[in-house]
């Protein structure tokens, strides 16, 4: 949406206003085009950064706001979606000589200039597609959500066209993720470098489809989001996560087919970019207004250059992965751009630099040998291989041109390199960039390590040593403290559970801390099935729970020791026992976001060893003596 003034659509005549402004854009752009009224002869790049907030703990910091406040003289720096959120607009740069290094030192400096200040509030910056410590309660919208009324019209429209009854992730990597929220906040997990190509309007389409055969390679070699809610899921588990929290669709008993808002797209390009805007249009309700209005026919008649204002902020709420963008600055003519969503923020800044360098050599290559890519794969490749890389990153195997079936590391080496070279030397970039840049990329492949794969041997190591919670703080603070010293990310360490002082689980909520992987009986069940899985667990505690999911009761180690060890030969005779017959029936509960500490004082006032978490009467897991046992003995072997 950029700097919109907008709203949700409030009622039937504001609706005909906006859409009347709607298709005028789309007729005055069509004018544009078919009378050369956009820049030529001049070829720009850009970039915007997003970046995530933690605090001293390394869990979600809500201090963007304030924050913002110390930096209030800067333009380039504004919100995002979500508090522990911030985005910073980078200088466009004519695409030549040290364009790559003079971006990159502008993200750095100005990064470096939102790090002080935010280390006054005890703050840090993460560069990752998906921070590792973000939790489900931190995307609550009414703590979380920052207090703008466009973000807050965005999630109000966006759910007003929900058809379900929530919104659901389904995602299976090594692990599997099945969870429901009930709005679109989600979306804030993600965070992205997005880079921007400005093209001329009769290139458009030919480079647009270049775009979209390279997603799949630019997100193997690129991938950086793997972790979400401690489950280790796809390599770049930021494209699935944002397709899935704004998908307002529902499961139906028919075949119709609707189109998610994030999409990859349906097909090429075929004859102008007026067929994106114009799909979009065509498939997706309108979810905002501009409040500030245009006739872009009228300022074109006038000899004046229209803002396009509502099919601007239209497009602004359908989110393609390589999304068309209009630009018309002031005093300029108006340009023509295509915008990079794939890439994820980090690992560093130097990192995303190379990959912007790839996309960027290998589009203008591509350009110079290809008259039209759509004769060399078709697009079902194209979006085959985007999913793969997406699910599996550099461990993807591809269809490319002519059929060809390919390694992703393959293709990068031996042929998307050379072509990314040959197309940053056609534009005059600087040899010693493009050396630096793509020899980063080179790494990369070689040594078959992204963002991505270095996160999931990490977390898959500690998780070994350690509780979930202690291996995604360290994995955190070790990335910051990487991005920190600027190391390309194909020479990290793996770091060790004592490589960070600092860990705090007296701040843990008991959702962070609880076993989620349950055993449950129901109160129907023969009390010697709970005894022996019991011993079969090694547990001292298991809960009841109905058909439903909701908890109904409690049988501890105690229970069964008591009742099997009675004396009385009479029972011989007796019927076959239940749960139902010896089960606590209103054991003690906590919910989720209870603090660990207040958690144990419970255990300990109502000297039980275990706390069953329930919300809304559901059963969400359990926590037990031993968990604090664990923890304590990870703190002292840290005071050694």
């Amino acid at each position: 949406m950029g700097d919109f003034n907008v709203s949700k659509v409030g009622d039937e005549k504001q609706m005909r206003v906006f859409m009347r402004n709607l298709l005028n854009d789309v007729q005055a752009l069509e004018y544009m085009l078919n009378n050369d009224k956009f820049e030529t002869g001049i070829t720009r790049i850009g970039a915007e950064q997003e970046m995530c907030l933690v605090d001293k703990y390394w869990k979600p910091s809500s201090n963007a706001m304030e924050i913002l406040k110390k930096l209030k003289k800067y333009e380039w720096v504004e919100t995002e979606l979500a508090k522990f959120n911030l985005e910073i607009t980078l200088t466009p740069h004519e695409f030549k000589g040290k364009c790559l290094s003079k971006m990159e030192a502008e993200i750095q400096k100005r990064l470096d200039i939102i790090r002080k200040k935010a280390n006054d509030l005890d703050t840090e910056i993460l560069l990752c597609g998906i921070m590792p410590t973000i939790r489900k309660f931190d995307l609550d919208i009414d703590k979380n959500l920052t207090d703008i009324p466009r973000y807050r019209a965005l999630m109000e429209a966006i759910d007003d066209q929900r058809a379900g009854d929530a919104y659901e992730l389904r995602l299976s990597g090594i692990d599997e993720l099945l969870v429901k929220h009930d709005t679109p906040m989600l979306e804030a997990c993600n965070t992205s470098f997005q880079v921007h190509l400005q093209v001329e309007p009769k290139e458009f389409v030919r480079m647009y489809n270049i775009a979209q055969a390279l997603a799949g390679p630019v997100i193997a070699i690129s991938a950086n989001s793997p972790i979400l809610f401690g489950k280790r899921l796809w390599h770049e588990t930021r494209i699935a996560l944002f397709q899935q929290s704004l998908d307002t669709r529902a499961s139906q008993d028919h075949l119709r087919e609707r189109s998610p808002r994030v999409s990859f797209g349906k097909d090429w390009l075929q004859d102008s970019i007026l067929e994106i805007y114009k799909e979009d249009i065509m498939r997706f309700r309108v979810l905002l207004s501009s409040n500030t209005q245009e006739d872009a026919i009228e300022i074109l008649e006038k000899g004046g250059v229209p803002g396009l204002k509502a099919l601007q902020v239209h497009n602004g709420t359908v989110y393609r992965w390589n999304r068309p963008c209009y630009g018309a600055p002031s005093g300029m003519k108006p340009h023509l751009r295509i915008e990079c969503r794939v890439l994820p923020a980090g690992p560093t800044v130097v990192d995303e630099m190379a990959s912007a360098a790839f996309w960027l050599g290998a589009m203008t290559g591509l350009a110079l040998k290809h008259d039209d890519i759509r004769k060399q794969m078709s697009f079902d490749d194209a979006s085959d291989n985007f999913i793969k890389a997406s699910r599996t990153g550099l461990d993807s195997k591809f269809t490319w041109f002519k059929d060809k079936k390919i390694s992703a590391a393959d293709l990068v080496i031996k042929e998307l390199l050379p072509i990314a070279r040959e197309g940053l030397k056609h534009r005059k970039v600087d040899s010693k960039d493009i050396d630096k840049y793509l020899g980063i990329i080179e790494e990369r492949a070689r040594k078959h390590t992204t963002g991505a794969r270095w996160a999931l041997r990490t977390y898959t190591k500690l998780i070994k040593e350690t509780n979930p919670d202690e291996a995604l703080t360290v994995l955190t603070a070790a990335t910051v403290q990487n991005q920190k010293k600027g190391i390309p990310i194909h020479e990290w360490k793996i770091p060790n559970l004592e490589d960070i002082e600092e860990y705090m689980p007296n701040k843990l909520m008991v959702a962070e801390f609880m076993n989620i992987d349950l055993i449950t009986v129901q109160k129907n069940d023969i009390l010697d099935l709970v005894a022996d899985m019991m011993n079969w667990r090694k547990t001292r505690y298991i809960p009841v729970e109905d058909t439903k999911g909701q908890m109904v009761g409690l049988v501890t180690s105690s229970m069964l020791l008591h009742h099997f060890t009675r004396k009385d030969d009479c029972l011989k005779d007796q019927p076959i026992t239940l749960v139902r017959d010896i089960m606590i029936t209103e054991p003690i509960t906590v919910p989720p976001d209870t603090p660990i500490t207040d958690a144990l004082e419970k255990m300990q006032k109502h000297h039980v060893g275990c706390l069953l978490v329930v919300k809304d009467g559901e059963l969400m897991g359990i926590i037990t003596e031993e968990h604090f046992l664990q923890i304590t003995n990870r703190l002292m072997k840290r005071l050694k």
